[in-house]
């Protein structure tokens, strides 16, 4: 089964106290359906589970660099101040330029690397190795692949960690691990939170 890869820079917000079962909310300040969907849902989980779940909050950036930062996760996490896309939808839509809810759970701001540092580290050879059936390829065929990578990734400047490692089709995504960080469960997108609950209460007993 795959490994969960948490790759953080640092906690901005509380602790991450690893349990038998743990989850990650991986997200990003200027996306508006993160806040809508995702983090209600994390709050209600985390005052349902936390006693018995690990939760860590992963802010994350792929794109809109100059919104999807540390600096705006502090100003969210400090005042519930929003940005970019989040914050226009939430002035259009309730007249609100701060957000509503707090997050209660521990969060941290991933990994943001270099095309450089990242292309030139083992995860290249850590992306390649969950391809199917990779130890069997011949030498040439695995060079071939890793060179594909390197240069696919080499056309991308800035590289959240977190998000790429774990090959994430966007956000918000939730993704339920034990303590050996094996992947028991992905999800992606907006999910119903009784599904959520009802596979917690599953792999806790």
């Amino acid at each position: 089964m795959s490994k969960f890869h948490l790759n953080i820079k640092n906690l901005v917000q509380g602790e991450f106290k690893k349990q038998r079962v743990n989850i990650a909310f991986v997200f990003q300040v200027n996306c508006p359906g993160c806040f809508i969907y995702g983090i209600p849902i994390m709050n209600e989980l985390y005052r349902a589970f936390s006693s018995k779940v690990g939760f860590i909050g992963v802010a994350t950036a792929f794109e809109d660099f100059e919104y999807n930062n540390e600096a705006s996760l502090k100003l969210l996490l400090d005042s519930g101040t929003l940005v970019g896309e989040t914050q226009k939808y939430y002035n259009t839509n309730y007249g609100l330029s701060n957000y509503p809810e707090t997050l209660n759970f521990p969060v941290a701001f991933d990994e943001i690397v270099s095309s450089e540092e990242f292309i030139n580290s083992d995860k290249i050879e850590t992306l390649c190795d969950v391809i199917p059936n990779f130890d069997n390829f011949s030498e040439n065929e695995k060079e071939t692949i890793f060179q594909k990578v390197r240069s696919h990734y080499s056309q991308i400047p800035l590289i959240a960690e977190t998000f790429t490692m774990n090959q994430l089709r966007g956000t918000p995504s939730f993704i339920i691990f034990d303590d050996n960080y094996t992947i028991l469960e992905q999800y992606f997108g907006h999910q119903n939170e009784e599904n959520l609950k009802i596979k917690l209460n599953d792999l806790l007993s």
